[in-house]
Parts: C-alpha cells; sequence; structure tokens
C-alpha cells in the first residue's frame, strides 16, 4: 500500500479519534530556573514508560549504517539494531569533546525537556547515556523519514493537500500539548516532523524549545533569541526575528506552521534562497509567502512578484500576532479534510485571519 493511499484510510479515522492532553514541562542551564518553576506550576506527569526501557550501553547496539549529520556536523545519526529484541532504533551521536560549553547547555536543555514531555505526537526518546566521549540519544526507527525527506525523494513538487492536512494534524496535536505546557517551540519545519512505519507523526527538534514560565507564573511574551539558529530562519517568525520590546509568544509558532504548510505543499522553503538581511526585510514588512498552484489564490490577490524562493503576495501584509489562527482553529481546518484544508490553513497561519486557541476544534 502507497503511503498516499494510506494516509487517505488512516485520516478519516484519526480525524475522529479525541485528543488526550497532559500537563508539564521544563528545562535545563541558564534556563533551568525557568523551567524547574514550569515543572512545579503544572500538574504532575504520568510516570514515562518509553525513557529507560532500553539499555544504556552501547554494546547492546549494533549500528547499521549513517542515514544522518546535524549540529555543525558534531551529530551522527545512525540506522542500529537493539540486540535483546532486534529493534530498529536510530542512533544520535554527538562528539562531546568537540562541542563547546554553551553547546552542551543546548543539548542538556533538549535532553531535560524530553524527560518531561509524554505525548503521541511528540518523539520519544528509548535511552539517553555517556559512551566513551560520545552522548548517544536513542530514538525509535521513523521508517518514513522526515516530511522533507518525502519531498525532496519523492514528491518534489508537493505533497497532496490530503496527505499534508495527515501530517499538520499529528503536529497540530503536538503544538497545542507544548503550549498548554507554557512553552514555545521556535523550530517547526518540515524535517522536524517524523513520520513511522505506521504513519504515526511525530514532532521533534526540541533543542530551541523555550519556557514561558518565570517564577511559577507564565510570563506574557519572551525575548529571547533561540541559539544555533540559522538554518531555521525562514520559518521564523517576523516578531521573533525583530527582536523588539514587545517581545513574542506561542503564537510565532503559528507563523512557522503556515511556512511549514507553504513547504510541504511546494516542496520549496520560502525566503530559503535569500540573503538573510533581504529575508529579515521582507517579513518585518509583512510579505506573505504564496502557494505556486494559483489556483488556490483568489483573483483579487493575485498581485504577483517574482523572487528568488519563488512569488510572493506584492499587496498582501501579515498582520501582528494577535490576529494569527489558534491551534484549535487550525486542527479542525485540517480535521476537515476540504479541497483547499493546506491552502486554507497556510493563508490562516501566514496572513492572521484567525486566532491560536481555535486551530485543532476546525
Amino acid at each position: 500500500m502507497s503511503f498516499l493511499r494510506w494516509v487517505s484510510e488512516k485520516l478519516s479515522v484519526e480525524s475522529l479519534r479525541d485528543l488526550d492532553l497532559f500537563g508539564d514541562q521544563a528545562q535545563a542551564s541558564p534556563l533551568r530556573k525557568a523551567h524547574e518553576d514550569s515543572r512545579e506550576s503544572l500538574s504532575p506527569l504520568p510516570p514515562r514508560d518509553t525513557m529507560g526501557t532500553f539499555l544504556p550501553d552501547s554494546s547492546a547496539y549494533e549500528l547499521l549504517t549513517v542515514i544522518g549529520h546535524g549540529l555543525e556536523d558534531l551529530m551522527t545519526v545512525n540506522l542500529a539494531r537493539y540486540k535483546p529484541t532486534g529493534e530498529r532504533v536510530t542512533v544520535r551521536r554527538i562528539n562531546m569533546e568537540s562541542c563547546t560549553n554553551d553547546m552542551v547547555k543546548y543539548l542538556q536543555e533538549e535532553i531535560h525537556v524530553s524527560k518531561l514531555f509524554h505525548h503521541t505526537s511528540i518523539l520519544p526518546y528509548k535511552s539517553i547515556f555517556i559512551s566513551e566521549n560520545e552522548l548517544w540519544v536513542i530514538a525509535p526507527f521513523m521508517a518514513y523519514g522526515s516530511a522533507r525527506d518525502l519531498i525532496s525523494t519523492h514528491f518534489t513538487h508537493g505533497l497532496s493537500e490530503l496527505t499534508i492536512a495527515y501530517i499538520l494534524l499529528g503536529v497540530l496535536r503536538a503544538l497545542e500539548y507544548i503550549h498548554h505546557n507554557g512553552y514555545v517551540h521556535r523550530s517547526v519545519k518540515a524535517s522536524h516532523i517524523l513520520i513511522s512505519a505506521d504513519g504515526q507523526v511525530y514532532l521533534s527538534g526540541l533543542r530551541s524549545i523555550f519556557s514561558l514560565i518565570r517564577h511559577g507564573q507564565r510570563a506574557r511574551v519572551v525575548h529571547d533569541f533561540p541559539q544555533y539558529s540559522v538554518k531555521v530562519l525562514p520559518w521564523l517568525s517576523p516578531e521573533v526575528l525583530q527582536q523588539d520590546l514587545q517581545g513574542y509568544d506561542f503564537r510565532s509558532d503559528i507563523y512557522s506552521l503556515g511556512i511549514t504548510a507553504c513547504e510541504l505543499a511546494n516542496g520549496h522553503v520560502p525566503f530559503k534562497d535569500m540573503p538573510a538581511t533581504q529575508m529579515l526585510l521582507e517579513k518585518l514588512n509583512g510579505i506573505v509567502p504564496c502557494l505556486w498552484d494559483s489556483t488556490t489564490i483568489p483573483a483579487e490577490e493575485l498581485g504577483m512578484k517574482s523572487s528568488r524562493s519563488g512569488p510572493t503576495l506584492g499587496s498582501a501584509r501579515a498582520p501582528a500576532p494577535e490576529g494569527r489562527a489558534t491551534l484549535t482553529e487550525s486542527r479542525t481546518l485540517t480535521a476537515g479534510r476540504s479541497a483547499h484544508t493546506s491552502t486554507t490553513l497556510w493563508s490562516c497561519a501566514c496572513r492572521g485571519t484567525l486566532r491560536t486557541d481555535r486551530m485543532l476544534a476546525l
């Protein structure tokens, strides 16, 4: 059965399932105090049944092949076999000797948060341990890879709207959980959306996550800029890039979601080929990327102009974050499976025609 056919059959069931939410969060290092406040302010989580179920011993894993690199080439991702059960897993091996102190703290924060999050749409870690000079992170094997992998290898002109709706529904579930627990993800993009052999969608990329909880209370805005975010700049919202006194909050993730929807539909990332300064100016000026299928855009909005990253709506301007679509609204749009689901979601998220607490219920 092809992946697209599997999605078509699966979505009709998935869209009707109830969403179970829990509550909690936390992190480490310079932000450790804030994350400890977060943990105290939220209800306790049920015991995690995934972490620790795999042996924290490198000899228990047979490394099969290299399937990726990351973290400025300090991380190698291997497909491996867990010897006691024969199960396929992925092993992220990070050379700690080559990491700076800031990078070590950066990794500590990710690991700390991963131990606190318990949700079916967030990638779980099976085990984390040190082997010689390497940090090993064991995670389930994602047979379909990331959504970016699917686009790069099989769907170079973008995925179908039904597939996009199914994928984004899983992302929305994860984001609703993350936002409910007082966190901003800050790194939503197709390469951080993973798909397992049974079609389960997982959101990863927790390294840039940031807590809104301060001294036991939820802060209104954040002024922190994510570290090591050069490769994520095209997905970041204007308010994150602007770094002004107004700050930003969880609604910045909704902008990133809209850019991701456009990425999945077009097969190309908006603003990707622009110099950083031009991209910043375009975003601050409210330029909104458009879907390349012009039939999805009303005739009166077809004031197109060329861009090295594809066409943009010359006359369209993105409203302030408070007008941006809510998670409840977005999930309703994706679960509805209308003919223009991804178009509507992209338009609402990028252009701000909806609010954020309603995206999952539409």
